[in-house]
């Protein structure tokens, strides 16, 4: 019994951290997809949706839900403005190019967080309803909040993934990522549809970062400390993609509990070789577009 409960413990805990994994990653997945750049800035967006849910919590007296959607809009509207004023300049450039610019992103956005925030790590002040725990097995127990988790990213996965691939704009941006000039010379707008996904990849990094902001330490040099996290998600799963972050996710957010718990003075060590494995024998990624 005692057994079962800690693999029912892993299994749920591990759920919970991938559903935040899989939201914070997979706009990522798909705006490297579609347009090509290497933006490993994606988790200062995730990280700014954490300040600024917690801003609109603390400073604005806002409830859970509106702090929430207020961080996925702010962080919406300035990813566009960045896209059209920085991200596009650098969608012809190199990759040694865009990593350069995406990782001064990235360090501009921990100087800023700290600057404004402090160095500390922010408490999440979770609403009632999503307070307390639900027995499990045994001694196992699954705090409501991470409940509400598993469900949420659970419907997030469906409506991407009925978006992506029974939409219009779903149908659209599946052409981009196969063959982005075909695309334009069927007189797909790719202009507009670059900027929607860009917009729609920061908002779901921001809710992402807002909703696991009691999971994930919110610290200034959040970005980086789970940046390696989020490559390994949109790695595994594949670019372009939607239904692979999401199997990656599960796969690293129960693989990397189980290590914890289990194994906590290896670290990491069985993740990375694991991936190792898996990209040598998939380097594209489990279902990732051969485009």
């Amino acid at each position: 019994m005692e057994l079962l409960s800690v693999a029912t413990g892993i299994v749920a805990t591990g759920t919970a951290y991938a559903m935040v994994l899989y939201i914070a990653a997979v706009g990522l997945s798909v705006t490297m997809g579609l347009l090509g750049i290497a933006n490993l800035a994606h988790g200062a967006f995730a990280m700014a949706g954490g300040y600024a849910m917690v801003w609109g919590l603390d400073r604005l007296g806002l409830s859970f839900g509106v702090a929430v959607l207020l961080a996925c809009v702010l962080v919406g509207v300035a990813s566009v403005v960045m896209e059209r004023v920085l991200y596009r300049r650098f969608y012809a450039r190199s990759e040694l190019d865009q990593v350069v610019m995406s990782v001064g992103l990235l360090f501009m956005s921990v100087a800023v967080a700290q600057f404004l925030f402090g160095p500390s790590p922010l408490s999440v002040r979770l609403p009632g309803l999503l307070t307390g725990s639900v027995p499990l097995v045994g001694d196992a127990s699954l705090p409501v909040y991470r409940g509400f988790l598993i469900l949420f990213g659970g419907a997030i996965f469906l409506l991407l993934w009925a978006g992506i691939e029974r939409t219009m704009l779903g149908a659209r941006i599946r052409a981009a990522v196969d063959n982005r000039f075909m695309a334009q010379a069927v007189g797909v707008n790719t202009d507009l549809l670059f900027v929607t996904v860009f917009a729609l990849g920061s908002m779901l990094a921001a809710l992402g970062g807002a909703l696991g902001a009691d999971m994930m330490a919110l610290t200034p040099d959040y970005a980086l400390a789970h940046l390696v996290y989020f490559m390994i998600v949109v790695a595994v799963g594949g670019l372009g993609s939607v239904r692979g972050p999401f199997v990656a996710a599960l796969l690293l957010g129960i693989g990397d509990t189980a290590c914890k718990i289990l194994a906590p003075q290896a670290g990491a060590f069985f993740v990375y070789v694991a991936l190792f494995v898996l990209l040598l024998a998939r380097p594209r990624g489990l279902f990732g577009r051969t485009a």
